[in-house]
This record gives structure tokens, sequence and C-alpha cells, in this order.
């Protein structure tokens, strides 16, 4: 018996050794959901916030702890981005459609780390072959936020997600997947079942949520803005299968009959609405449907679009004004996300796109969307989610994914342009990355 209390007791003691212990001492803490901030000192544990006191916390004597003096300086959970493309985000199309996925993976990779370093510890990846990037950041290979992953885009023929040059339709099976299909960019799918294999095809791949192409878009070559992808069947059907396994259909539209179309299916998260009516509004309030709004304006072609897809981009972008209007005329809760694509100055500094939320809210509205409302979002994927724990928030049993910043955002939004020099500190899930303090 002896014997086996010294096991016992040994055992506790390694434990405690093992642990990894931050504790940031006199910090002005913004939790994520209300405006009114305070100073505290917080304990991290391993991977998770364990206390947060306005007294002095004391710290384990056979637990090494690492100890920061926070300097009274800006304590907030780390941003979140509910719409990114994390392997397209920062080459031109057509250096993706012709690349090598290994060049492509190398590209992200960094990009990903700048991502993290801007203070973004976690996206919902809306699109693309990014499972592999997903598993090297979670295994600490390269440097990233952490990743809720779609996989391919699901897409009909000649649909939003449809890369395929004009030389290979019709299609032939004889000649087996297009590349984008074979890299799992996208994924062609036509009829109930077609959509329903697809989606299985993502969600055995690890995807937390699936993402479908139903309206017109601006990049893509074949459809006008205005047409209504998929039909009500074909909808349902992926998202049958993504409530089977616990998770949510989001889709990328535009129009109020792409949009009432998909909610009539049962999608929960609609993906952009920039030319939405208020009675498609009244329709997503009523079904409780999450809306991931993007603050697309005007800035030149600077993506250096054909003139029929700069054409498509004007269009949508003249609803973008409207569709924010009405999400806070209904009092709506919305997503922020980037939706950056095929630019590489835009990724380089994604603070900036933040900051054009100011067109329509203020500093707290946009930081509580930047971190617990996107939180909300990435929890609708249930057991799915690939990183178990609350995040968006500063409170005790919340994942320790933080920010420190020389200034205050609140007052000042414009203090996140220059990530290099005013992000101090950037800890995710419990391990620092970044620390001037």
């Amino acid at each position: 018996m002896k014997f086996l209390c010294t096991l016992v007791l040994c055992f506790a003691v390694s434990t405690l050794l093992g642990q990894q212990t931050t504790l940031i001492n006199n910090v002005n803490i913004f939790n994520g959901k209300d405006k009114d901030t305070y100073n505290a000192n917080v304990l991290i544990v391993d991977n998770s916030i364990q206390k947060i006191s306005k007294s002095p916390i004391k710290t384990n004597k056979n637990s090494e702890t690492t100890i920061i003096n926070g300097d009274g300086k800006f304590l907030m959970p780390g941003l979140i981005d509910a719409h990114y493309h994390s392997m397209f985000a920062s080459l031109p199309q057509m250096v993706l459609l012709t690349s090598d996925i290994g060049f492509i993976n190398l590209v992200a990779a960094k990009n990903a780390e700048n991502l993290l370093m801007n203070g973004y510890t976690s996206v919902r990846d809306l699109g693309g072959p990014v499972f592999g990037l997903k598993k090297a950041i979670d295994q600490n290979i390269s440097k990233g936020p952490r990743i809720w992953p779609s996989g391919a885009f699901i897409s009909q023929t000649g649909g939003h997600g449809d890369f395929r040059l004009p030389t290979e339709i019709p299609a032939d099976p004889d000649r087996g997947l297009s590349h984008s299909e074979r890299i799992n960019a996208a994924a062609i799918a036509d009829s109930p079942d077609a959509v329903r294999l697809k989606t299985r095809e993502q969600l055995m791949q690890g995807a937390s949520q699936i993402k479908l192409m139903a309206g017109g878009g601006v990049s893509s070559v074949y459809d006008p803005l205005d047409v209504t992808q998929y039909t009500v069947p074909e909808i349902r059907a992926a998202v049958e299968a993504a409530e089977n396994w616990g998770t949510y259909v989001t889709v990328h539209a535009y129009t109020p009959r792409a949009i009432q179309q998909a909610i009539e299916a049962g999608v929960k998260c609609i993906d952009h609405g920039q030319l939405i009516d208020e009675e498609t509004v009244k329709m997503m309030v009523d079904n409780a449907t999450f809306w991931s709004l993007q603050p697309f304006i005007d800035e030149g072609n600077i993506a250096g679009l054909s003139p029929e897809s700069r054409a498509k981009q004007l269009e949508m972008y003249s609803g973008t004004d409207n569709a924010f209007a009405l999400a806070k005329k209904y009092k709506m809760k919305i997503a922020y996300g980037s939706d950056v694509l095929f630019n590489k100055e835009k990724a380089a500094q994604p603070n900036l796109e933040l900051l054009k939320m100011k067109r329509w809210f203020n500093n707290f509205e946009i930081l509580k969307m930047a971190t617990s409302d996107n939180a909300d979002l990435l929890a609708m994927s249930g057991k799915r989610s690939p990183y178990q724990g609350k995040l968006g928030v500063i409170e005790e049993g919340a994942l320790a994914d933080i920010l420190i910043i020389d200034g205050n955002p609140l007052d000042n939004l414009e203090v996140l342009k220059n990530a290099d020099q005013n992000i101090l500190l950037v800890m995710k899930n419990g391990k620092l990355y970044k620390n001037k303090l």
C-alpha cells in the first residue's frame, strides 16, 4: 500500500512539473463580450485560462511559471476571421490554377504565420485544399491560426466553384478529374446523390462545416452574378449529410432568390448576401440564420479582373451598404470575414480589412464581432469542431488564445494597423508565439 501511495505521489508531482504555466500580471482586459474593461491578472495553465483575479495570483511552487508583466497594456481574445481562404489568399488565380500543390502549400504556410502574427488565432476556411496545412499547424510543424476547414468548394457545373477550362467540356469520365478536383480545391456535383457523395467525402477528410456554391460569383468565369445555383433537393442533400455528422452547411450567395432557396433547404449560414432585400432578411431572422457578411467596398480593380468580372464586382459592391443597414435594422448577429482572395498585399495586412468595418460599426462592435460573435459561429460545428473548448472570450475555463496590444483598440482601432509594433504578445492554445514584453 505504501509503495502504491508513493507511485501516486510521484505521478502527481510529475504531472505538475509537466504543466506549462504562464502568469500575466497587470493587464487591462477586454473579455470579448462587454464594452467595459478592467485591470486584472491572468493565470494560464497548459492551454486554458485557469484564473482571472484583480488580486495577486499565487502559482504552484512545483511548476515552472513564465511570468509576464503586462504593464497595464490591453489584453483581449485572439481575433477570428470567419471567411478565409488559407490556400488562395495571397497568390494570383492563374498561379493557383497552374502551379504545383507543393508550392501553393509553402506559400500558404508563410501567409498563415503572418496571419497569426497579426493577431488571428482562428479562421473558418471556406474552400480550398487546406487539410495538409491545418495538419502541419496542429502538429507545430508550421505556425498559423486554428483552422476550421470546409475542404473543397462544392459546386454545380458552371457554378462559382467550376474552374475547368472550356476545352474540358463536355465532361468525360474517361478523362478523370480536372486539376482543381484532383487537388481537392473544388468538387463538381450535379444531382442530390452527387452532392451527398461530395459532402460525405469532405466530412470524411475532416471538414468542420460544408461550403456550397448557391449563386453566381465575381471571379468565376461562367456564372452571371444573378444566377441561382443548385436546386432545393440538391442543397438539402448536403444539409442532411452534414446534419447527420452534427454540423452545418454554409453557402456562397448574393441574391434574394439564392438565399431564400438555401434557407428553404435548411442552410444555417449565409456568406455574403450583398444584394439581399428586406423580405429575405426577415426570412433569415425567422430561421435564426447566421449571416457572415464581408466589408466589400470599391477600391478599384486591384485584382486585375476581366471587364466582365469587374462589372459583376461593381454590381455586388453596390449592395454592401444596404446589406449592413438591414443587418443593423433587424439587430442581426453577423460574423466578420475578410474573404481575401488572390491578393498578396491584402493578405500581408489582414487588419486593414477589419478596419473597413468602421464604415458601419463602432470599435466595440467590431472587436466583439471578430471575437465572441465569430466564436459562436465556429461553435456551430459541434463535435466536428477540430478544437474543443471555448474561444473568443477571456474568462476562466476558456482556451488561452490571447493578444496583448500597445494601445487600446476600443478607443483607436488603428493601433492594429501596425501589428509588428503594436501587437506585443500572441498566444494560441497557451503557447507563446510572440512576446515583446
